[in-house]
Order: C-alpha cells, then sequence, then structure tokens
C-alpha cells in the first residue's frame, strides 16, 4: 500500500454514492474510487442523506458528505437518481438551490484547502459544472475529468442546458463516457474527439460468476435495477400474460426500488399477476450473484425516457452474463457495446409487450441453448468490463493530466 499523503490527491465529485458499507445504492463510482487509492489520495465529494455519515473512509477512499437540507427532507438523490425523483415529486425542485450551493461551497473549500492535482466529475450536470465554476472562483486551473453515464447527456436539452453542457465541456481537459453510443451526442455539445475516450464502468468479475452449487430455475424471470421508466420495467409487467399462456408456471423476481414501485405493483395487481410477481425490493451488490445464478434469464426492457433519457450502458447484462445467466434485453444502441458492437440474438422491440415476451419464450423454449450462448460471452466480458481493466485505464487516464497539467 502506498503512503497516501505522498500521493497526488485526486477530488471525486458524484451525486450517487453509497450511503453506508453494503447499500443497495449504485456503487460504481465507489468502486472505481476504491481502485484508485495505490496511485491517487482520494476523496469523494458527495451529497448526505438520512442514516449516513457526514465523514468517513470506505475501502481506502476519504468520504464528505455534505448538508444541502435537514435530513429528512435529503431525499433529492435516492432511491431512483435526481431526474427521476424530480418527474415524482415536482416539490423536490426547492431543493435544487441548496444542493447546488453546497456542493460548490465544498468543492471551492476543498479546492483552496487541499489543491488538489486532477479533478473527476461524474456527470456533466451538475458536477462538472460545479468543478468549472470552483475553478473559476478558486482562481485554479485544476484538470478536470468528466464522466458522463447517460441521464446528463441524453435528458436536460432544452437551449439553456444544452449552453451549458456545452460551457463545461469546454473547460474540462478531458471527457470520458461508458459506451460508444453516447460518442456522437458528446461530440454534439462541441467536446473534441481527441479529448474523449469511451471507458465504461466494471463489474467485479471475482464476485459475479458461475456457481456449481446453485441449480439454474426453469420458470423464472429477473428484473434488475431502479423502477424508473428507461429501465421499461412496465413493458415486462405487460408482457407477462403472453408467456404466462404459454408457461403457466413461469414467475418474476424484481429486484429493485424507485419512485414507481407502487404504480408497477398496482399494475401487476391489475393484470392479476400477483401470484406470478414477487416484488424482492432493494438489494445489496453482495447478494446480486445469487439472483443471477438462480434465473432462468434476466430481463433488461430498456426505453427511452419521455425526457430522452436512455441507458447509457446497462451493466445488469454484464453482472447476470458473467454469472452464467441468460439475457433478453431490448434494441437501444448501448447494448451492442456489451456484445463487441453485435445485437445479441435474444432482443425485443423497445416499449413492445409482445416483442419482448416473444424473445422470452425463445429462452424458455430452449433454455439450455441460451445458457450456452451466456457461457461464450464471459471471456469478452472479463476483458472489457473486469474491474482491473477497467480501473487501470482510468489511472493512466488520470495521471496523463496530472502530468500535463504540473
Amino acid at each position: 500500500m502506498s503512503d497516501q499523503h505522498s500521493l497526488p490527491r485526486l477530488l471525486v465529485l458524484a451525486s450517487t454514492y453509497p450511503r453506508w458499507a453494503g447499500d443497495h445504492e449504485p456503487g460504481f463510482v465507489h468502486e472505481l474510487s476504491s481502485r484508485l487509492v495505490n496511485d491517487f489520495n482520494v476523496t469523494v465529494l458527495c451529497p448526505h442523506a438520512h442514516g449516513a455519515k457526514t465523514r468517513e473512509k470506505l475501502c481506502g477512499v476519504d468520504v464528505v458528505r455534505f448538508r444541502y437540507a435537514p435530513g429528512w427532507l435529503e431525499r433529492l438523490v435516492n432511491n431512483g437518481g435526481i431526474l427521476a425523483n424530480l418527474r415524482r415529486h415536482r416539490w423536490l425542485a426547492l431543493l435544487l438551490p441548496s444542493f447546488f450551493l453546497a456542493q460548490l461551497v465544498y468543492t471551492f473549500a476543498f479546492l483552496l484547502r487541499h489543491k488538489p492535482a486532477v479533478i473527476h466529475a461524474h456527470w456533466i450536470l451538475p458536477q462538472a459544472f460545479i468543478a468549472v465554476l470552483a475553478n473559476c472562483l478558486s482562481r485554479r486551473s485544476t484538470p478536470i475529468l468528466v464522466t458522463s453515464h447517460g441521464a446528463d447527456l441524453f435528458a436536460l436539452n432544452g437551449n439553456l442546458m444544452r449552453r451549458i453542457k456545452t460551457w463545461t465541456l469546454s473547460h474540462c481537459m478531458h471527457a470520458s463516457v461508458v459506451s460508444h453510443a453516447m460518442l456522437e451526442p458528446l461530440h454534439a455539445l462541441g467536446m473534441p474527439k481527441e479529448r474523449t475516450t469511451v471507458a465504461p464502468m466494471g463489474v467485479d468479475m471475482d464476485r459475479f460468476c458461475t456457481s456449481a452449487s446453485t441449480e439454474r430455475a426453469r420458470y423464472e424471470l429477473l428484473f434488475v435495477g431502479r423502477l424508473v421508466e428507461k429501465k421499461g420495467f412496465r413493458y415486462l409487467l405487460d408482457a407477462l400474460p403472453y408467456i404466462i399462456e404459454k408457461y403457466p408456471k413461469a414467475i418474476l423476481t424484481v429486484v429493485g426500488f424507485g419512485p414507481e414501485l407502487a404504480e408497477r405493483q398496482a399494475q401487476a395487481a391489475r393484470l392479476g399477476l400477483q401470484d406470478h410477481v414477487h416484488f424482492a425490493g432493494a438489494c445489496a451488490q453482495s447478494d446480486l450473484p445469487a439472483y443471477y445464478r438462480r434465473a432462468t434469464m434476466l430481463v433488461a426492457p430498456f426505453v427511452q425516457a419521455a425526457t430522452g433519457d436512455r441507458e447509457g450502458l446497462g451493466l445488469v447484462s454484464v453482472e447476470a452474463l458473467a454469472c452464467g445467466c441468460p439475457v433478453v434485453t431490448t434494441r437501444i444502441d448501448a447494448i451492442k457495446e456489451v456484445f463487441n458492437g453485435k445485437w445479441p440474438p435474444y432482443l425485443a422491440e423497445p416499449s413492445n409487450p409482445r416483442s419482448l415476451a416473444d424473445q422470452i419464450i425463445r429462452v424458455l423454449d430452449q433454455p439450455m441453448e441460451a445458457s450456452t450462448w451466456a457461457g461464450q460471452q464471459l471471456h469478452s466480458l472479463q476483458q472489457q468490463f473486469h474491474w482491473s481493466s477497467v480501473a487501470l485505464g482510468y489511472i493512466r487516464l488520470l495521471t496523463v493530466m496530472n502530468t500535463r497539467a504540473a
């Protein structure tokens, strides 16, 4: 382990971040940050949430959580993400000024006090925008790497928001996106190709792997993800009656949470699916492999949301395949990233329950063939998405940025 005090300091800005060890909130920012600690002295600045510590050390990462409202009101970020939560509860927009100002003040103070070598801002808005403003206010020129994960790039496309994103990117030294499908909209905002890298988040292949001791179910469909519009879960529920008509024993396990939960539970009841759908709720990352190893298939019915938001990569497919679980998904560009630029065989049309049902039935008709295909993907997935490879790419990029700025 390197002496942290002798390493260049890296400030990571994020909105989505685990509230504590083992949290069910998406942990990709923490997973990456924790793999940078041998090369950087890493501090993550992220929003506070009820029950979380304002400061702690997780896996070698100094985590600082800024307060932006009284504890019971800090509901802007978790259980769905900022955009989904705002759509569900419009009053949460009242928290945006304090959220923005608090992160700006904390970032500004950190720049003055600790003088980081590099800033890694996850999401263009608001994190990279805040980083640029803090640089200007502190009269520093700390190099900024911005990583877009999808929502910040595909949504928020009004004239003002596009201008802000363009201005923000012009002040960032480099930008990374998690799939090739995101390159065109990023370049349309004026980010030069030579300052752009495709660098996905990773999957812990040591945790997500096959197990000879787990027998795969014959009729169990699995959905994993936030219950928000772009995940397309409503269309999976609409598809289920078609599937049950041919396979009456089919069941659907739902591992997820989010602002659509009550609405989707009501939809399942309205369709008479109570005996076929099990809402398992939120799940820690450590518990997910057991679901993938048992399920007949994962269904990832991604769609484009009304806001324009859509999946940037869809790592649940990688997690499932790493566990030997076949995947049925939909025809959105980011999906090809998982399969070396090619469409996978079990592919439905987005927002089309009948098409989705047809592909699910294909797997149920020939489960061994689907399992064989899933197993054939493992080598390629390990090369592309294993966290050791992903982290190494980010270490090299951040090191080059630090060297250029020195």
